[in-house]
């Protein structure tokens, strides 16, 4: 009689984050009985900022952010997948990936962490509350300003959300973030982006500064709301454009179009990494593939609520036609998202740096001088990173 095995996994307090982790869990247990897998939660900021490699200790199993991954591997505290799955099954994932998903996770040489989520900004807006308005969603940034001026349109803007969306105005502004080791952008791309941000912001409500996107389409999907009907960038969750899961459905498609150009937002998603700590490596790494197989992704993962990390997830006519065509009409924008960089440094320039970006954005710091500060974070983080193996 072959040993129980007990495995423990660590995701985020969502229903994407948790459903499809539980769901697979409970499946791959039949297949396997000797094999159990228990999944626990954390909130998403926890998800954002806690220290992975701390998790590592304790987990089996971790759901994680991409760019904790060099800090993470410089740690020795999750395994290269390259060294224990087969070429094959990454190579069926590399060409099936989701934008810069599946290489998000790939750092000097390894593969750390399998691409099961994806994600990125896109927009999403109330059909029934546009249609009262006598509107049609914003194309462009203009037509956008002018429904916010209405007082009609919603953006998260806790301060992790106003950094992201930072990242893609200095893109609109022409300036790719991090391609110069001195500056995060060149100041006048930097400033252009802060204020077109600033622009739009000032337009909303005084909670969004504290609102993550969660509770921006809570808001929105929500049966007390009648005012909201269009959010033009918010990380999207593919659960709430389908029936039954809020008060209201939501729609999805790409943001509105800033100077005839479409916008490109900032990767995010979730990736499943294997502790190195972990007695039950080959049980842990079996359940890994498992998730992330594209048989799987494309029906028990999404079908559970997942946001899956396969292409052929997205490209599927029958999750399509349960999400309102979310995925064929958002997958543009994750084809094209920009991808952080990786370095050891980076998880604490980004807690820090959206501070400095939410504090800029509210008028507590001017412009100028919270870029000046940014970059010498920037500076700085890089510098303490040289410091740390990789």
């Amino acid at each position: 009689m072959t040993a129980p095995i007990s495995l423990r996994g660590m995701t985020w307090n969502h229903p994407r984050g948790y459903a499809p982790m539980a769901a697979t869990a409970a499946r791959f247990h039949e297949l396997h009985p000797e094999i159990t897998i228990h999944w626990e939660q954390r909130s998403l900021k926890a998800f954002e900022d806690f220290p992975v490699e701390k998790l590592a200790t304790d987990y089996d199993l971790i759901v994680l952010d991409h760019p904790c991954i060099p800090r993470v591997s410089a740690r020795n505290a999750i395994l290269p997948l390259d060294a224990h799955l087969s070429a094959a099954f990454l190579g069926d994932q590399a060409a099936h990936t989701v934008g810069g998903s599946h290489a998000s996770y790939h750092y000097r040489g390894h593969q750390w962490a399998l691409a099961i989520d994806a994600a990125t900004p896109v927009a999403f807006w109330r059909a029934d509350l546009l249609a009262r308005l006598g509107v049609a969603p914003p194309r462009t940034w203009d037509e956008l300003l002018a429904l916010a001026r209405r007082g009609h349109v919603e953006v998260p803007a806790a301060p992790i959300n106003c950094l992201m969306n930072f990242y893609t105005f200095c893109l609109a502004a022409g300036a790719e973030p991090f391609a110069s080791t001195q500056v995060v952008a060149p100041k006048d791309a930097a400033l252009a982006a802060l204020e077109r941000l600033r622009e739009l912001l000032a337009l909303g409500d005084a909670e969004a500064w504290n609102r993550n996107p969660i509770a921006s389409h809570e808001l929105v999907a929500s049966a007390e709301n009648t005012r909201l009907a269009y959010c033009p960038l918010a990380y999207g969750y593919s659960n709430y454009a389908r029936a039954g899961f809020a008060a209201h459905r939501l729609a999805f498609g790409e943001p509105p179009t800033l100077d005839g150009a479409p916008l490109r937002t900032t990767l995010g998603g979730a990736g499943l990494a294997v502790s190195a700590f972990s007695r039950q490596r080959a049980a842990a790494l079996a359940y890994a593939e498992f998730v992330a197989s594209g048989a799987i992704q494309r029906t028990l993962y999404t079908q559970s609520g997942g946001q899956p990390g396969h292409r052929l997830a997205w490209l599927d006519a029958a999750n399509n036609r349960e999400t309102g065509d979310y995925f064929a009409r958002t997958l543009p924008v994750l084809d094209r998202a920009f991808v952080r960089p990786r370095f050891p440094g980076y998880m604490r320039f980004q807690e820090e740096a959206s501070l400095l970006v939410h504090e800029a954005l509210r008028g507590a710091t001017a412009p100028a001088a919270a870029i000046d500060r940014l970059d010498a974070l920037y500076r700085d983080t890089l510098a303490t990173a040289t410091a740390i193996p990789a």
